[in-house]
């Protein structure tokens, strides 16, 4: 992905987590427990912040010029949609062998962060 389209795709993903993060504040609070309304907030959570990553490596992309670094941004994606897109999914269904998935999306943060640090760590300054 271009620098370009991982600043739309991070603004994106910024506007949904606010979204959802609204949702759960206002929606949901009388509809769930207070641990299913800890897990949707927990997905919010890392929503948010691997969002901010996404604009992040953005950024990074441009001083940089990494291929490594687009496909950091792609990872966290992944990483977004299988982490808190389960959490989200379990918390609304109550399925709860969504939860097996959700391990997956925090290894491509993980990943997604050792790239980002591998890029830099490579680059030409």
């Amino acid at each position: 992905m271009t620098d370009r389209q991982l600043t739309i795709l991070a603004a994106i993903n910024l506007m949904v987590a606010v979204g959802a993060g609204a949702f759960g504040a206002h929606g949901l609070k009388r509809i769930l427990t207070p641990e299913l309304l800890a897990v949707w907030q927990t997905g919010v959570m890392y929503h948010l912040v691997h969002a901010l990553g996404i604009f992040i490596i953005a950024l990074l992309g441009a001083r940089f010029g990494s291929p490594l670094l687009s496909a950091a941004g792609v990872v966290m994606f992944v990483g977004i949609v299988l982490f808190s897109g389960s959490l989200y999914v379990l918390t609304l269904t109550g399925t709860r062998w969504l939860g097996a998935v959700t391990p997956f999306g925090g290894t491509a943060f993980l990943a997604a962060w050792a790239m980002v640090a591998i890029a830099a760590y490579r680059a030409q300054s």
